[in-house]
């Protein structure tokens, strides 16, 4: 059965963004290179540029997977449990150990920021795991859950927060170690926010 144009454009999208993906993590932006990628992915640059633009465009797009991908993460760890409070802490640790898996540190963390530029690489993050922080704040501080305090204000320290102990975990030589050490730190900060 023959493909519609549509399923072929989403294809050629998915698997250039698939081996991008690949050559960024393991190489950073600067050193990848967009031919191996095109062949790599059996394409032509011209698909590239068609879908993309060109390389940025591409490491755009292969940032936004990444983000998405932890957004659902952490929904999905938080998931776990029925209580507001631990839901928050669970998706927190959630996104620290998902930023510093290999595959994303590199692109979301070091290169996102410097490629993009900080507000192009804040605007993703406001869309992606900063928004599900912000309405889990907002639904536990409605429950009368937090001190009071901004939840704006809140949302922006806690994600500067959790980024800045990705990049130091990764640094790590026991990441494992790091991380547990990071989320008791992050579940002492959390608790100075909750309401008694």
């Amino acid at each position: 059965m023959k493909r519609s144009k549509e399923e072929q454009k989403k294809a050629t999208i998915r698997k250039l963004t698939e081996v991008a993906r690949v050559h960024f993590s393991a190489h950073g932006y600067a050193e990848a290179s967009t031919e191996e990628m095109v062949q790599e992915a059996g394409l032509t640059r011209g698909a590239l540029y068609h879908h993309f633009g060109n390389k940025e465009g591409l490491f755009h797009a292969v940032l936004a997977m990444v983000q998405a991908e932890i957004a659902q993460q952490v929904e999905s760890e938080a998931a776990q449990s029925e209580d507001l409070w631990e839901q928050l802490v669970l998706g927190c640790r959630a996104f620290v150990s998902a930023a510093v898996e290999s595959p994303n540190r590199r692109i979301l963390l070091i290169d996102g920021p410097s490629v993009l530029g900080w507000e192009s690489w804040r605007q993703m993050d406001q869309e992606h795991s900063m928004r599900l922080l912000h309405e889990q704040l907002l639904l536990i501080d409605e429950q009368g859950g937090l001190k009071p305090v901004s939840i704006p204000a809140l949302t922006h320290l806690l994600s500067g927060a959790m980024n800045e102990a990705a990049l130091w975990i990764a640094q790590m030589p026991d990441q494992q170690h790091a991380l547990i050490e990071a989320t008791a730190s992050l579940r002492l900060m959390l608790d100075g926010f909750k309401a008694q």
